[in-house]
């Protein structure tokens, strides 16, 4: 798989990025971690080498999940985690950048990005030049090689930038959700951030996986997605339809669809995550489609059918 670079930094990172918030298993249902295990080494073996993780996914499950994944082709691969929103004084960043350099047994990280901005979810604030300076000093120190954010509207990214190199934003993206275009991509766009969108698929729902009446098992943080609300979810399904014949003339999933259109869009790479590994090869071979000017046409004027409904809230769980 071709590679790009991540912002302005020496990292090259994959269009196509193995999404473990399923590894860490808290918030999910059915996750096995034999089979996320083969998953994740499938996607790297196919070309997929870049994943990205979160020390809050699992209380670190996931990333030694990853380790036990491919830490002896650690060479290979490019790790991108996160630190959390209640871990942004300067020597919590710290702290929580060595409890992750163990959980993924390496020591150095390709990325490390604050997961939300401070003061969310109950957090404390902390001043965002604190933090940068803690971001700053891993940096210097060789623990990390590039310095994102996640979850950030354009006034936090900006003010970020003031203390620091930033290469990269992690927001909510998806043909179904696209309110990233109209706040931050612009500035993405101008400075030469890398967007790395997670949710690529709207959970699943983009992979058409889920039936007129969705139900979810018992602790499946997905049920609370604000997609899956009546109304925006009948709207949903006519666009599903009307996406069926486009993938099927391309002789690929809906799910390969949707992430070869995300791809092609400014600065946009796509996390995806996987259950075992035929789910993880599947997704692999949506950088192997390729879409029209006019294609890509259609398929952004069927997601807007179920965005311009939206909010402007990017947040996409009523939790």
């Amino acid at each position: 798989m071709e590679t790009r670079q991540l912002g302005n930094s020496s990292v090259q990172i994959t269009p196509l990025i193995v999404g473990t918030w399923q590894a860490g298993k808290a918030m999910w249902a059915g996750i096995e971690d034999e089979e996320v295990i083969k998953a994740i080494r499938a996607a790297v073996e196919a070309g997929m080498t870049t994943i990205d993780t979160a020390e809050v996914y699992g209380s670190g499950h996931s990333e030694r999940t990853i380790a036990k994944a491919v830490a002896d082709i650690r060479d290979r691969v490019v790790y991108a985690t996160k630190v959390f929103a209640n871990h942004l004084k300067y020597e919590q960043v710290l702290e929580a950048c060595d409890r992750s350099l163990t959980n993924l047994e390496t020591d150095y990280l390709d990325l490390y990005q604050i997961h939300w901005p401070s003061g969310t979810w109950q957090s404390e604030i902390v001043p965002i030049e604190e933090t940068m300076r803690a971001l700053n000093h891993l940096k210097e120190q060789g623990k990390i090689r590039a310095i994102g954010v996640s979850n950030f509207s354009r006034a936090q990214l900006e003010e970020a930038m003031q203390y620091g190199r930033i290469d990269s934003l992690q927001p909510p993206y998806s043909l179904f959700w696209r309110q990233v275009e109209a706040d931050t991509m612009p500035y993405c766009i101008e400075q030469n951030i890398s967007i790395l969108a997670y949710s690529s698929l709207a959970q699943g729902i983009l992979a058409g996986k889920f039936g007129p009446n969705p139900q979810f098992a018992e602790g499946d943080h997905r049920a609370k997605n604000k997609l899956f609300k009546p109304e925006n979810y009948e709207r949903v399904q006519a666009a599903l339809a009307q996406l069926q014949p486009i993938a099927e003339r391309k002789g690929c999933t809906l799910a390969q669809l949707a992430l070869a259109w995300l791809i092609t869009q400014p600065q946009a790479n796509a996390i995806v995550g996987a259950r075992n590994a035929e789910q993880a090869l599947a997704n692999v071979k949506a950088a192997e489609v390729e879409l029209s000017a006019e294609e890509l046409q259609a398929i952004d004027a069927i997601g807007r059918t179920v965005t311009d409904s939206l909010d402007s809230n990017p947040v996409m769980w009523e939790f």
